[in-house]
This record gives structure tokens, C-alpha cells and sequence, in this order.
């Protein structure tokens, strides 16, 4: 990802892969399930805390993911599968359906609402598996200022996205059928554990392990 290689169509890719990695529709179900006993004014401070740790973790990743990597040896492909394996362990829970509201409020009753915020909420919810390993791998393909600044700009954005859709959510809620929201969460979890096993099948075929055939 060098300067020469930005464009407009680099930066759209960009932020395609970050609305995946840390956009609001992982994160909005359950954030629906553990907040659905409180009040107007609680629920926005569980969004506004819920955004900024998972911005505050996305930008930390952008400036230390490649050190990081070093520090601890371990390869992208390893962060590839490593990625693949709990997000699919994410979709397999979205693909769960029936139970998973009552786990959630069963879990609600144990934590504070900033402690939930915090966990599961912003991690592994907001900024998800693909997005911690999207931005590491960004991370170590920065090779300018001015493709750090972009990263970071988009990374904002993506956070100003989230808070504006959290912080609404009271207003949305009427047109958040609840029969509606099942089946895109049905579909959607199939196509993030389409996802993870597309990052495993990344890692694996990085390592040699397997060859991909059919191009990429």
C-alpha cells in the first residue's frame, strides 16, 4: 500500500473493509439485547462508551499493529486465522438465534453497563476479529505520513458513523422490526462466517499450507 498505489478506489476498499471490521451491524443486536432494560439516558452512555474504546483500540492497532507483530513474532498469516477462528466463533453465534437474547440479558444482570460497554460491546462486538486484523495488517503496510493520516481519517469517520447510529438508536427503534432484524441476522451470519473462513483460507495459503486456486 504504498503512496504511488492511493487513489480514490484504494481509499473506497479501505473503507468498505472497515465498515465490516468495526460498522455498526455486528455490534447492533446484541448492543439492542444488553441495553434493552435501561433507560434513554444510560443506554446512550453504554453507545458513547461502547464507541470510543473500540476508536480508541482501532487507532492504537493502526499506530502499533506492525510493532506489535514484531514484538510478539507472530506473521499476518497467523493473524489471518487466528481472525477467521473467533470471528467465525462470532457468527456461529449470530447464527444461533433463539437463546442468544435470553444469554444476553443473563449476562447484562452481572456486569455494569460501562463494564459491557466495554466488553463485549466495543471488543468483540463494534471493532470485531476482521477489524483487528485488517488494522494490524494496514498497520504494517504503512509506508508514509500521508498514508497513516488517510487511515486515521477513515478510522474516525468510521467511528463518527458508529456514535451517530448508536446514539439514535432510540429514534430508529420503531423501524427496527424485530422479525426483520432476525433474518438479516440470520443471513448476516452467514456471510461473516464466509468471511472467517475466507481469512483462515488467506493464512493458510500464506504459510503454504494450501494453494487457492481460481484467483483472488
Amino acid at each position: 500500500m504504498s503512496l504511488g498505489d492511493i487513489d480514490i478506489w484504494v481509499i473506497l476498499d479501505i473503507l468498505v473493509l472497515l465498515l465490516i471490521g468495526m460498522g455498526p451491524k455486528v455490534a447492533l443486536v446484541p448492543f439492542l439485547d444488553l441495553t434493552a432494560d435501561m433507560d434513554s439516558d444510560t443506554r446512550k452512555r453504554v453507545a458513547s462508551r461502547m464507541v470510543q474504546t473500540a476508536l480508541t483500540v482501532a487507532l492504537i492497532l493502526v499506530v502499533l499493529g506492525a510493532f506489535l507483530m514484531k514484538l510478539l513474532h507472530f506473521t499476518p498469516e497467523a493473524l489471518y486465522i487466528a481472525g477467521g477462528i473467533v470471528f467465525l466463533l462470532l457468527a456461529l453465534k449470530m447464527l444461533g438465534g433463539a437463546g442468544e437474547s435470553e444469554d444476553h440479558h443473563e449476562k447484562a444482570s452481572e456486569r455494569s453497563a460501562m463494564q459491557m460497554a466495554l466488553y463485549p460491546l466495543a471488543v468483540p462486538y463494534l471493532l470485531n476479529p476482521a477489524g483487528i486484523t485488517m488494522l494490524v495488517i494496514f498497520s504494517g503496510a504503512i509506508d508514509s505520513w500521508v498514508m497513516l493520516a488517510i487511515l486515521v481519517g477513515l478510522v474516525l469517520l468510521m467511528g463518527a458513523f458508529d456514535w451517530l447510529i448508536f446514539r439514535n438508536l432510540d429514534s430508529l427503534a420503531e423501524h427496527l422490526d424485530p422479525s426483520r432484524m432476525a433474518v438479516t441476522e440470520a443471513v448476516f451470519g452467514v456471510l461473516l462466517a464466509a468471511l472467517a473462513v475466507q481469512l483462515m483460507l488467506e493464512g493458510l495459503a500464506g504459510l503454504g499450507i494450501i494453494s487457492m486456486l481460481g484467483g483472488h
